[in-house]
Parts: C-alpha cells; sequence; structure tokens
C-alpha cells in the first residue's frame, strides 16, 4: 500500500536544528492537511504541526516559535524545519494525511 515516505532525522544536541521531509510519491496530499506527528517514548503519538491544502498551518503549543511546516508542491514534499531542539522533541516523527497509512516515520533523538 503506497505511503508517505519520511527522512532526515538524526542525533542532534540541544540547541541544533534538524530538517524533516515527507515525500507523496503518488497523490496522497490531496486527501487533505498533512500533520507532523511525534511519538515520544512511552508516550501516545501527539500532532506538533499541520498544514492545510491552503498551506494554512498550526502548531502544538510546545514547538510554537521552533518548528516550522512548510510545502513544495513541485517537489511533492512538506517539510518540518526543527530549531532550538530540545531533549522533549525525541521521537519518532510521522507525516500524515487522511485515509492513508501510516509509515516507517524518522527517528530524532536530542541529547548532549
Amino acid at each position: 500500500q503506497v505511503q508517505l515516505m519520511e527522512s532526515g532525522g538524526g542525533l542532534v544536541q540541544p540547541g541544533e536544528s534538524l530538517k524533516l521531509s515527507c515525500v507523496d510519491p503518488g497523490s496522497l496530499f490531496s486527501n487533505g492537511a498533512v500533520g507532523w506527528y511525534r511519538q515520544s517514548p512511552g508516550k501516545q503519538r501527539v500532532l506538533v504541526a499541520a498544514i492545510t491544502v491552503r498551506d494554512l498551518t498550526d502548531y502544538a503549543d510546545s514547538v510554537k516559535g521552533r518548528f516550522t511546516i512548510s510545502r513544495d508542491s513541485a517537489k511533492k514534499t512538506v517539510y518540518l524545519q526543527m530549531n532550538s531542539l530540545r531533549s522533549e522533541d525525541t521521537g519518532v516523527y510521522y507525516c500524515k494525511v487522511p485515509r492513508v497509512p501510516w509509515g516507517r516515520g524518522t527517528q530524532v533523538t536530542v541529547s548532549s
């Protein structure tokens, strides 16, 4: 089954940045808003940022001012720029649109 493809995770120190990518291999973005979710160890998956089909954006309070979600329609990619990373940002990050299964995600680890 076709899924979105996440990439860009890694191990960084507190205060550093990462940019995640979510690539649409088909026309999945047309299903609706694209959300970036984080699942931290022992916690439920939570929405951290979303972008609508009209490129309106919204963020969880914990990442406002640090994370930016954006879209490059020509590349069929949605990005999550993450700055000033904190240890609590650690987790597996997934991108999701309605009616499409969860992908494998990309691991982000923030640790000194």
